[in-house]
């Protein structure tokens, strides 16, 4: 039984990690391309 619940303790940090990770790389994006549209928009002459 210990065994099993180790796995599943496992499991969730990798859920864990995954989430925060995917989270973070998608709020990062958020904020990086509209500022890459703006700068990019403004430099035309």
């Amino acid at each position: 039984m210990d065994n099993g619940e180790n796995k599943f303790k496992l499991w969730i940090k990798r859920l864990g990690v995954f989430g925060f990770l995917f989270f973070f790389i998608k709020g990062l994006l958020w904020l990086i391309v509209p500022a890459l549209l703006i700068w990019f928009g403004t430099m035309r002459p």
